[in-house]
């Protein structure tokens, strides 16, 4: 990103200041028609993009050269079309209506904008994706066998990737979810961070943890945990928690590729962590029907869990390696910590509005409100409107990529849709599995990574949902023995947590590159800790459709049963790599915890309580013996 000279970068700031609080005025006292709403968010936050990411690496870095210029111009003009006739789009008849040369012009333009804008500030990968789409939609019907399609024309393929709000493409549902609440709740995490907590998040995670082996790994969970409830990218969280943790892990002994492998696997999972999930779970609520507040709640013990993994893993390799914790001048006092506390309250109201099903919205903008009253009771925490205006463009700046790339991703879920290769793909994936669930999950699994070494988070789950959840419905359904619409949400938590994983695992893991960057490592070496750290993310996503207990469904002893076998087997399975549990293991005892611990986490062919007598049986019989070796 451009580094600009002043009098462009406050224009800037206070244009994404603005369009921001705008967006947040609206979650509070209710949104324009879905249409002008949609090309008020793209015309505000797209033309921006050209001025502040060069085209090339030998572009001006700190000001726009004049095609960029030209660039934010053609990027504005359709969606300033669109809001200046809104009337008229919103009361056309899709594919009914003439699709005028005049529609022609801006559908080209915005797609070509589009284009660059996301080759440019999100991933080129997208962009790609896009092209093809568009190309298979033109020439498709060429292709022989299952990937033939009809011959669709020109102003179908634009019409049907620009303008169908009712179904796809650039001014679909999907965009119309992002300028509205998720926008909003892009300002709630701005304004956490710009109110002090997230020193508050640090300091408790340093207070909590820093006085225990390995204390500074287990500060990077903790903090980049809490960090995740208000950052919407894995990246920026790496690099807003890493820059602290990841030295001081390595000054205590961790070797530089665990160092960034532990907090790259721990912001990974703040997408994962309740109250606020990350762009994608509000895109869920959109597609599935299901209330956010429902989401969360099912998600939120297999967040734990995974966080809970991590803390294993950091601490059986602190003990094995005798780590000593943080030195006591680095780890804040309590009343330190206390001294922010208020700053929960806001937190607190959201999590209270959503369950009572208030919109989403809603309940962000009130949360936002209340964190600015709340911060203003302690001078340390107070926000002056300089503060204020930096939050508000904060958020702006995230929003912008997002909206592009969720745009974009709404073109390529047009483009499957409208061809029926997502019918297509979905019987490739099928016929492979060959009536096998297990094998099914196992290539969802794979598709959803592999389309995360191109693409962010929500345009990946976007695309791998449509193509791989009907799938799972319909072989899930006879499989379990349980109706489709039970496995509706498990289905889309799966997808979810592989497409949220992606960006940790190898070959292309934007965070575990990040936090390579920082800790001077091997972007591959420390992406392949970061996976197997993360190995919670693997076998809870299995469990939400195999284990209902797992999204506290059932009763209680269905609940406790479920978390047991996570639990017994997550710390087998950390116990055998690290080579820890009491004491140093030998061959002997790793391969029986971690053939243990794989049989209780993905053999669902046994019953249920074996599970978990088989991992926790192994670990009883593995830390009798260290205990039986200490007594000796």
């Amino acid at each position: 990103m451009r580094d600009l000279a002043p009098p462009l970068k406050l224009a800037l700031t206070l244009w994404l200041a603005a369009a921001a609080g705008i967006h947040l005025y609206f979650g509070g006292f209710g949104f324009p028609e879905p249409i002008t709403m949609r090309g008020f968010h793209l015309l505000v936050f797209v033309p921006p993009l050209f001025l502040l990411y060069p085209a090339r690496a030998a572009a001006p870095r700190h000001r726009p050269s004049i095609p960029d210029w030209l660039w934010a111009a053609a990027a504005a003009a359709p969606h300033a079309w669109v809001m200046a006739n809104w009337a008229a789009v919103s009361d056309r008849m899709e594919y009914v209506d003439p699709f005028t040369p005049t529609m022609v012009v801006l559908a080209v333009l915005a797609i070509v904008t589009l284009l660059e804008a996301t080759r440019r500030a999100v991933e080129v990968g997208l962009a790609w994706m896009i092209i093809i789409s568009l190309a298979y939609m033109q020439w498709g019907h060429w292709l022989p066998g299952v990937l033939n399609t009809r011959n669709f024309a020109p102003a179908e393929i634009l019409e049907a990737s620009w303008l169908v709000p009712t179904a796809g493409g650039v001014y679909g549902p999907l965009t119309g979810i992002v300028a509205t609440t998720i926008a909003v709740f892009i300002v709630f995490g701005a304004f956490m961070q710009g109110s002090g907590t997230g020193r508050l998040f640090s300091n408790l995670g340093a207070a909590a943890a820093g006085r225990f082996s390995g204390g500074p790994a287990k500060v990077a969970v903790i903090t980049s945990g809490l960090f995740g409830t208000m950052s919407g990218s894995s990246v920026s969280n790496v690099i807003t928690t890493g820059a602290m943790t990841i030295p001081l892990m390595q000054r205590i002994g961790y070797r530089p590729a665990v160092a960034g492998g532990i907090e790259s696997a721990a912001s990974v999972g703040g997408a994962l962590m309740p109250p606020v999930m990350g762009a994608a779970a509000f895109v869920m609520a959109e597609i599935t029907g299901i209330p956010y507040a429902q989401i969360v709640v099912a998600a939120a013990l297999g967040a734990v869990l995974y966080y809970f993994a991590i803390l294993v893993a950091v601490h059986v390799e602190a003990k094995k390696a005798g780590m000593a914790p943080m030195a006591a001048a680095d780890i804040p006092a309590w009343r330190e910590v206390a001294q922010d506390a208020h700053l929960i309250i806001p937190i607190a109201v959201l999590v209270w509005l959503m369950t009572e099903r208030w919109s989403g919205n809603f309940a962000a903008f009130c949360a936002t409100v209340a964190m600015v009253g709340i911060a203003f009771l302690r001078a340390r925490t107070r926000m002056s409107w300089r503060a204020i205006l930096d939050s508000l463009a904060s958020a702006g700046l995230t929003m912008a990529p997002l909206a592009v790339s969720i745009a974009g991703a709404g073109i390529v879920v047009s483009a499957l849709t409208a061809t029926g290769m997502v019918v297509a793909l979905g019987g490739i994936i099928k016929d492979l599995a060959a009536g096998s669930f297990p094998l099914l999950l196992l290539l969802l699994a794979v598709t959803v990574l592999v389309l995360g070494m191109g693409l962010p988070t929500t345009p990946s789950y976007i695309i791998a949902a449509a193509i791989g959840v009907p799938q799972i419905l319909d072989l899930g359904s006879k499989a379990l023995g349980v109706p489709p619409g039970d496995l509706l949400l498990p289905a889309h938590l799966f997808i979810f947590y592989f497409a949220v994983l992606a960006d940790a695992s190898p070959p292309v893991a934007a965070a575990a590159f990040a936090a390579a960057a920082i800790a001077k490592a091997s972007p591959l070496v420390t992406s392949l800790h970061a996976t197997r750290l993360g190995i919670a993310g693997f076998t809870v996503g299995f469990a939400f459709l195999y284990d209902p207990g797992i999204m506290l469904r059932g009763s209680l002893a269905d609940i406790l049963l479920a978390t047991g076998i996570q639990v017994a087997a997550l710390t087998a399975l950390c116990a055998a790599y690290a080579g820890f549990l009491l004491r140093p293991m030998g061959v002997p005892a790793r391969l029986l915890l971690a053939a243990a611990g794989l049989a209780a986490a993905f053999w669902h062919d046994i019953p249920d309580l074996l599970r978990l007598v088989v991992a926790a049986g192994a670990l009883a019989v593995v830390a009798g013996a260290h205990l039986a070796a200490r007594r000796t």
